[in-house]
């Protein structure tokens, strides 16, 4: 994709996907939705893709639901819209989540100026978040007469910062700034505007380094571990992992890498 409300840039395994509606903050309207779940979608049988790198273009990340443009898309004179109506759009919205956490390839987030809302949704359910000091994120829902918990803000934000925090921020909206989010565990890095994709790019290498099969299991095997009921079903997820990748080719180049002191070269097989 090289234009319109989601840009993609691959090069080298790599994903670069920038969200593109820069003069209304990357608000998320119908068409970025739609976007986002062929997107992430079309990555559960990728193989050529190994890491993706979200972003927004322009001064923020994504200022949530465009809701503008929500309500535009039904007259003030007409009817609500019916019960299975609303949840059929709920879903959409909510699928895109879903479908991050479901694909094998690690999402690093990078968040500057407001990440709001659904924005804010987006960038929870990436693997790793590092923030620019401008950072300014919330869980705006509660703040429109709606839930504080939407699109998976309170199944991501208890895991990552505690209940105490979760609970602050999903039943106040109130925003977390970029310092106090390094703080509390919910971004792995803080640094200056405009210096994200420098920022990542050791986090991108050191995924490039691991092979392909192992980097893609890994992930798979933390989203179980997080909900695993017991200790025993983690060691049999990550059992079940470790005889998948040694039986693989790239497992004996990285030994004979490992022995000779080089970079492996991985061929996912």
């Amino acid at each position: 994709m090289n234009n319109g409300p989601l840009l993609v840039e691959h090069v080298d395994g790599v994903d670069r996907v920038t969200l593109n509606r820069p003069d209304s903050l990357n608000a998320l309207d119908t068409q970025m939705v739609d976007a986002l779940n062929v997107y992430f979608a079309g990555l559960a049988r990728n193989h050529d893709t190994r890491v993706v790198v979200l972003k927004g273009a322009g001064r923020a990340f994504c200022a949530g639901l465009d809701l503008k443009e929500a309500m535009s898309r039904r007259p003030a004179d007409a009817p609500p819209a019916s019960v299975a109506e609303s949840l059929d759009h709920q879903r959409h919205i909510a699928d895109i989540v879903l479908l991050m956490r479901r694909c094998p390839q690690p999402i690093i987030a990078l968040v500057q100026g407001a990440a709001s809302g659904g924005g804010f949704a987006l960038a929870l359910a990436a693997d790793i978040r590092i923030a620019a000091k401008s950072a300014r994120m919330n869980c705006a829902f509660i703040r429109l007469g709606l839930g504080g918990c939407d699109i998976g803000t309170s199944y991501f934000l208890p895991r990552l910062v505690g209940v105490s925090v979760a609970s602050e921020l999903i039943l106040t909206g109130r925003f977390i700034g970029a310092e106090r989010a390094l703080a509390v565990g919910l971004v792995s890095e803080l640094v200056e505007d405009g210096e994200l994709e420098a920022a990542a790019q050791p986090y991108v290498e050191a995924m490039l380094a691991a092979s392909p099969l192992g980097l893609r299991l890994s992930k798979e095997c933390l989203n179980m571990s997080v909900d695993a009921g017991s200790i025993e079903a983690v060691i049999a997820m990550e059992d079940r992992n470790q005889v998948l990748t040694s039986r693989s080719e790239d497992f004996k180049e990285g030994i004979r890498a490992f022995l000779e002191k080089r970079k492996p070269v991985y061929r996912n097989a």
